[in-house]
């Protein structure tokens, strides 16, 4: 719900942290080959796309959260259409759209609730949506998530992080259940 998007901007950049540029971070590498970095979970090369010129390390390293909110929102948020998804199940999609694309968030979400996993938010998808109860579909889709980050080439290195992560978003989502 539209009231919940400064909830869950909180939540996730507690999840997100700050700055680090590692070199090891996919998310790092730049698409003309510059050694990149991320700060409070935005990674130079979205923030360059996001502000349509490209930035230094130095304008990275000085974003603020009140900055990032307004990415945040048109990039996440509002692709997944969170404003429409019940709450705790928003702030999960929300979270999992951040970490590995709204595209694949809502194909997960798709799965979760038995539509045709075409990647898009519409009429069909928030009908089933509707007719699983919140607890459920958080419980399902977290499960879903774990699934897919332990199919993952990198879950040797990152898959501690990213199951803790999940864990921590499956209790905030249970915890913003309306």
């Amino acid at each position: 719900m539209e009231k919940n998007f400064s909830a869950a901007l909180a939540h996730v950049l507690k999840s997100e942290g700050g700055f680090q540029d590692d070199p090891k971070d996919a998310g790092n590498k730049l698409p003309d080959g510059r050694q990149g970095c991320t700060n409070l979970g935005v990674t130079q090369s979205t923030w360059e796309s996001f502000v349509g010129h490209p930035v230094s390390r130095e304008d990275m390293k000085r974003l603020t959260e009140e900055r990032v909110a307004r990415f945040y929102r048109h990039k996440y948020w509002d692709a997944v259409k969170a404003d429409e998804l019940p709450d705790g199940v928003d702030y999960l999609v929300f979270d999992f759209a951040i970490n590995a694309g709204p595209g694949r968030a809502i194909k997960l979400l798709q799965s979760v609730v038995g539509v045709p996993e075409d990647g898009a938010i519409g009429p069909k998808t928030l009908k089933a949506v509707e007719s699983i109860t919140p607890a459920t579909i958080i419980q399902t889709y977290t499960e879903a998530k774990e699934e897919f980050y332990r199919s993952l080439n990198a879950f040797k290195v990152y898959g501690e992080g990213w199951l803790a992560r999940t864990d921590t978003a499956e209790k905030t989502a249970y915890t913003l259940l309306g």
